[in-house]
């Protein structure tokens, strides 16, 4: 069995029907199967996790982003999240019987077909060409706002596409990552200053966390705010350890932990170390659980 993950985000969470269209594009032909779907209004971005045989997902992704690129207008676009492009970032993980230098491939079938297509395009983690380039949170400094400029500096020319600033589709990220989790904690306060203070104290780039990246946002519609992270490597970094620490600086300013998001799919594995941390199971494996022997 050969199984390539895709985890496309676009910057749209609030018109259904552009969504609706990107997600009819993606599942045209029932090639590839959707496991998980999640839309913000605040963040105005959607996310479309989907896998299958590695030539389907690529097929998929390539029908998501020309339609993504046709409807969405970054011109218009505004959100909490961060971004730089209609389609923001794309990136392929390896699930079973893929190997990295494969995905890697894919990937750059995939920008190469988006960069003849007008959409300026940056490989990032295993696909990047430059050490500078491996970060999306390098490369999607500035966001949209500052992409013309950027793309002017001879370091941020993109890989693939017009080397020219486009304003309606911006620019695409695209590359082959460890799977990570997407892990945000909401607070019962309104003060971003808070939420931005705590993203800091956890975040590597800071002195957190060595997997860690996160940022605070305000999120209008619950009237609170969030500190909104990345785990790149779970077993490096559990999820319990991040939130017991989220927890206790929000203790510093008097602020409770309102709830937290798991956003798209979590691997089985990342959520071993909840049950240990919190049941106090130490020695508990995944391999316990019943559906896990069901799986190939």
């Amino acid at each position: 069995m050969r199984i390539l993950l895709c985890e496309a985000n676009i910057s749209e969470g609030r018109d259904e029907a552009v969504i609706g269209a990107v997600r009819e594009a993606i599942l045209a032909g029932n090639t590839v199967k959707m496991i998980d779907f999640n839309s913000d209004q605040d963040h105005n971005r959607a996310v479309f996790t989907y896998l299958g045989d590695p030539e389907a997902v690529l097929a998929a992704t390539k029908r998501l982003a020309a339609k993504a690129v046709e409807l969405i207008d970054m011109t218009r676009h505004h959100g909490s999240h961060p971004r730089m492009g209609a389609v923001d970032v794309v990136p392929f993980v390896p699930v079973a019987g893929v190997e990295t230098s494969e995905a890697v491939a894919m990937a750059k079938d995939f920008g190469r077909f988006m960069g003849e297509r007008g959409v300026p395009v940056y490989y990032y983690e295993d696909a990047a060409t430059a050490p500078h380039r491996k970060s999306l949170v390098d490369i999607r400094k500035g966001e949209y706002e500052a992409l013309e400029e950027k793309m002017k500096q001879p370091e941020w020319v993109p890989d693939e596409g017009p080397r020219e600033f486009v304003p309606r589709s911006g620019a695409l990220v695209t590359g082959v990552r460890f799977p990570l989790v997407a892990f945000n904690v909401n607070l019962r306060t309104t003060d971003l200053e808070v939420a931005n203070q705590i993203a800091k104290a956890v975040r590597f780039l800071n002195g957190g966390f060595r997997f860690v990246r996160a940022i605070g946002l305000r999120l209008a519609d619950k009237d609170m705010v969030q500190v909104s992270m990345n785990l790149i490597n779970f077993t490096k970094t559990p999820i319990p350890r991040v939130m017991e620490a989220v927890r206790a600086e929000a203790a510093r300013y008097g602020v409770a932990v309102a709830g937290a998001e798991l956003v798209g799919p979590v691997p089985l594995l990342a959520l071993e170390e909840v049950v240990r941390h919190y049941l106090q199971v130490h020695d508990f494996s995944v391999d316990q659980i019943i559906e896990k022997n069901l799986l190939p």
